[in-house]
């Protein structure tokens, strides 16, 4: 642990003095955090004119996964849109599919696209491959349902934060090496992808109160890691363990300067530029973990966010 940290943004580090901060989850702190109402989604949908559906898919030991689907409902809309899938976050153990929506949900605004948001089962209650493959067979059950649901097969995005995001790129990797379904690109924001937490930002972060913790970090890890030895973590899980990351759909990574993924985020972006692939990172200074979420109305939030809309609206338009 060192005392060295970057500073946060003044505009963000006066929002957070207001908010409650923790250094360590536990079973009873989890809990009660569990407890907490979901995000409001009505609210969300009211200034909108958004056709949305809920469905059930198997996953596959047949428990049913809850997707919603948004699609806009104005009358002048593309035969075939984009589609956005979405992986909350919570840090592999708590949230739900409308955690964080409002962010694709933009991407429904500008872009058109159709937003389906997929319910992964929990740890510690479900360890291993199980979160991902869950989030494996949604991304299936889309692309095998793209007609049905006015989708183009071909600008499928996997998206998600923090937790959500290091799924995202799980999955992304599972596609690449099952050969389908074909992925256009991948956001991954502020991502959850190496379980070791080796790096200097996640000692900088480890011992002192934030939004998201090295001790908060490693109970995540624990839960969904379950009883696996460490020969025995796949890359689809703990990303960072991939030895090949050729061969993947562009990404666009962002992580905050102030936060105890940085490192691992920017490293994975290294690699995929190593292997030839093409990755877009943003390093917001001053950025803590999730602030664009969090505080939305900050100006870094801003930028952050329309800096990530205009990357995707590239992609797909390409």
């Amino acid at each position: 642990m060192t005392s060295a940290r970057p500073a946060l943004d003044p505009e963000l580090r006066e929002l957070l003095a207001d908010m409650p901060l923790m250094s360590r989850l536990d079973p009873e702190v989890l809990r009660m955090l569990r407890q907490l109402p979901s995000t409001p989604v009505d609210t969300l949908l009211a200034r909108r004119q958004v056709d949305r559906r809920e469905i059930t898919v198997p996953a596959e030991d047949g428990v049913a996964i809850p997707l919603s689907v948004y699609r806009s409902a104005r009358a002048e809309r593309p035969e075939a849109a984009p589609c956005v899938y979405w992986m909350h976050g919570g840090g592999m153990v708590m949230g739900d599919r409308f955690s964080q929506i409002d962010i694709p949900l933009e991407w429904l605004d500008e872009l058109g696209a159709v937003v389906v948001s997929v319910e992964y089962r929990l740890a510690p209650e479900a360890t291993g491959t199980t979160l991902v493959d869950d989030c494996y067979q949604g991304l299936l059950w889309i692309a095998e349902h793209a007609t049905e649901l006015g989708i183009d097969p071909d600008r499928i995005v996997v998206a998600g934060a923090s937790a959500g995001g290091g799924l995202a790129a799980g999955v992304a990797l599972l596609a690449r090496d099952l050969g389908a379904p074909a992925i256009v690109a991948q956001v991954l924001i502020c991502p959850m992808l190496d379980h070791r937490a080796t790096t200097p930002s996640s000692r900088q972060y480890t011992g002192v109160p934030g939004v998201w913790t090295g001790e908060m970090n490693a109970f995540g890890w624990r839960a969904v890691l379950g009883d696996l030895t460490e020969d025995e973590i796949p890359a689809y899980v703990s990303p960072a363990l991939a030895d090949d990351l050729s061969g993947l759909p562009a990404a666009y990574i962002d992580t905050g300067s102030a936060e105890v993924f940085r490192d691992e985020d920017a490293d994975y972006a290294s690699r995929i530029w190593a292997a030839g692939g093409q990755a877009e990172l943003h390093v917001w200074a001053g950025g803590f973990h999730g602030f664009d979420a969090l505080f939305p109305q900050a100006r870094i939030s801003t930028t952050a966010r329309r800096t990530r809309t205009d990357w995707l609206a590239r992609r797909l338009s390409a």
